[in-house]
């Protein structure tokens, strides 16, 4: 027989809107990491827990090896691939996510060592040559991210109704847009795209917490990222991000390196050597976290050993430089936040880096808090996305609402080669914002949307991302249409655009999708540009301005003298043609003011003009009409 009622004494009875653990979708979090990706989900008692492999092995080594057998390409993922990495480099495929929507012409410029053979592709995103065939970066995520997959279904007992990816705060829109595609490529359902600064702040269950301000500071092992976040009323908002990508563990790896490289003196520093002392040094560095020295051994060539003592001491003032460079990009989210360290209430450390003691120590006196460190680092964004995947799915009730900020800001060119920006940097997203712009010419039919994203005033400052044309503008007057163009950015970060003629109601629109997408390099120093150049920027954009508005004047005037010349003497179109002359050497000069001064002045001087050609009209327009026709 059919349950029909489930009585329950009062007070014990089921929230109606609460899911049966039995009826709970399947839902996990991926961290796609750089060096290592690992996957969680929440258990029935809804505590976030990373999923082991059948070893008891929580991370998966981001490696791929690729072979071909029988014709078809085979792989070989993580430990069972990370061993080929020495024999068959050429095949075996690391750090993979450094390559996610970029290009060759991008790989080549940052100068960026590898021992593959990459290639340009059609859409622009790069080709990694291993065992005789070109394989995409999304495709070498997609084999890491089928992996996770796989042992998470067998783990939860079933297949998965979707999944949270997280990426780091600084991926553009084709970078998102390629960890998107990998998932799907993986056969996931790719619920949201997370940045992992959030990630990580829901991990320590910070929309629990009382409201305020927290810092989430990530530091791995080739990168740094500091993000601001605020918790109102359910509202999780990104305020600020920054950071630096070419500062991290690594770094500091390589810093007691140089220095034992020092202490044994003349050696041979072949690859291998390098190798060696690198692991030596990464060990030791490791050791330090708990103890307060290590002795180390290097062997030399002639078979003796080189022995030291490393003390913490030491070591930290090895890479007190490297520690106190993470506060630059600090001090600027705290700045673009409108807030003080003393307003925060509390700072979240991220990545294996910051079990340094040196690190806990600077972030604690930068920040005024001593940081929460309770949970693995490593584990922490994994965490924090299978918590919102849980969210998403409806397994669990929250009035929680993510928002997330665009890195940079997002605009179209204008004439002049200017940047008008609609989206400003930092702003939450989603988000969707518009304005109106018009024709420069009599006549236009049609104009060219050019999408920029970039702090600077300047086109060629900027950074392309895509364009498209909205044809068939019904012939006007210069300044007479009416064109609204529309920017929508969805929760992950991917954008549209869309242009519309308002009198009509003709428009386009385009998915922007380009072909590969900024590096957090180029993105910091697009910040710092902006910084750095932003008095002259706005000099130059003024200069620009008034170039645009110079030749506006000369080509309405040239317009008027071809169409209503007849209403001026010849000595009156002589002195006018003079001065439009005036005017437009002064627009080829580098001297704003002057040219400001010369579209005055011209205007002053051809006002007599502008007046004849009203009279006219007005003449033209009662010809024939009584004054009570008017009435």
């Amino acid at each position: 027989m059919d349950v029909l009622l489930d009585i329950a004494e009062p007070g014990e009875s089921r929230d109606p809107h609460e899911m049966r653990p039995e009826d709970q979708r399947r839902v996990v979090g991926i961290d796609l990491g750089t060096t290592y990706s690992l996957v969680a989900s929440v258990d029935r008692e809804g505590k976030p827990r990373c999923i082991p492999d059948s070893q008891g092995r929580y991370s998966l080594p981001s490696v791929v090896y690729c072979q071909e057998k029988g014709g078809e390409a085979v792989f070989d993922i993580g430990y069972d691939a990370r061993s080929a990495v020495a024999d068959r480099p050429e095949d075996t495929i690391v750090s993979v996510k450094r390559f996610m929507g970029r290009g060759l012409e991008d790989i080549q410029k940052d100068n960026v060592t590898s021992p593959y053979h990459l290639h340009g592709a059609e859409g622009g995103m790069i080709r990694i040559e291993a065992a005789g065939r070109q394989i995409s970066p999304v495709e070498i995520s997609a084999e890491i991210l089928r992996v996770l997959k796989d042992r998470a279904e067998e783990v939860l007992g079933g297949a998965l109704f979707g999944a949270v990816i997280t990426v780091p705060a600084y991926f553009d829109d084709a970078q998102r847009q390629a960890t998107k595609d990998a998932g799907r490529l993986a056969g996931l359902n790719v619920m949201r795209l997370v940045n992992e600064p959030t990630a990580a702040a829901l991990a320590y269950g910070l929309e629990e917490a009382r409201e305020g301000m927290y810092a989430v500071y990530d530091l791995g092992g080739g990168t740094f990222d500091i993000s601001i976040l605020k918790l109102t009323q359910g509202v999780f908002q990104v305020m600020s991000t920054g950071g630096n990508s070419s500062l991290g563990g690594d770094d500091f790896d390589d810093s007691l390196s140089a220095y034992l490289l020092q202490e044994m003196g003349p050696v041979k520093q072949d690859a291998e050597m390098m190798q060696r002392i690198r692991q030596i040094s990464r060990n030791a560095k490791e050791a330090l976290t708990d103890a307060d020295s290590v002795d180390v051994e290097v062997p030399r060539a002639n078979g003796e050993r080189f022995k030291k003592t490393i003390t913490r001491e030491l070591f930290d003032g090895l890479i007190k430089k490297l520690v106190r460079a993470t506060g630059v990009p600090c001090r600027r989210a705290l700045k673009d936040a409108g807030i003080v360290p003393t307003d925060l209430q509390g700072v979240v450390l991220v990545g294996g880096s910051t079990r340094v003691p040196a690190v806990r120590q600077f972030v604690a006196d930068l920040f005024k808090h001593e940081p929460l460190c309770d949970l693995d680092p490593d584990q922490v964004v994994a965490l924090g996305a299978a918590h919102q995947a849980d969210l998403l799915a409806g397994n669990n009730r929250s009035d929680l609402l993510l928002l997330d900020v665009t890195p940079l800001s997002l605009g179209i060119e204008t004439m002049g080669g200017l940047v008008e920006k609609i989206v400003p940097r930092n702003s939450p997203i989603p988000t969707a914002r518009a304005q109106e712009f018009t024709t420069f010419k009599d006549g236009q039919s049609a104009m060219a949307i050019h999408v920029l994203q970039g702090e600077r005033e300047t086109v060629d400052e900027c950074r392309s991302l895509a364009r498209f044309e909205l044809r068939g503008i019904p012939a006007m007057t210069a300044g007479a249409a009416r064109i609204r163009v529309s920017f929508q950015v969805d929760t992950d970060g991917l954008l549209t655009v869309a242009a519309q003629e308002q009198t009509t109601g003709l428009a386009q629109s385009i998915e922007v999708k380009p072909s590969y997408g900024l590096s957090d390099g180029e993105i910091e120093q697009m910040l710092r540009d902006a910084m750095e150049h932003g008095a002259s920027d706005i000099e130059e954009r003024m200069l620009r301005e008034a170039r645009v508005e110079a030749e506006r004047v000369l080509a309405a005037l040239g317009a008027a003298l071809k169409d209503d010349g007849h209403l001026l003497s010849e000595s009156e179109k002589r002195k006018m043609k003079k001065d439009m002359r005036v005017l437009f050497d002064l627009s080829q000069a580098e001297d704003t003011q002057a040219i400001n001064q010369g579209v005055s002045d011209l205007d002053k001087a051809t006002g007599f003009f502008a007046q004849r050609r009203m009279d006219r009209s007005i003449q033209q327009a009662m010809a024939g009409k009584k004054l009570e026709d008017f009435g």
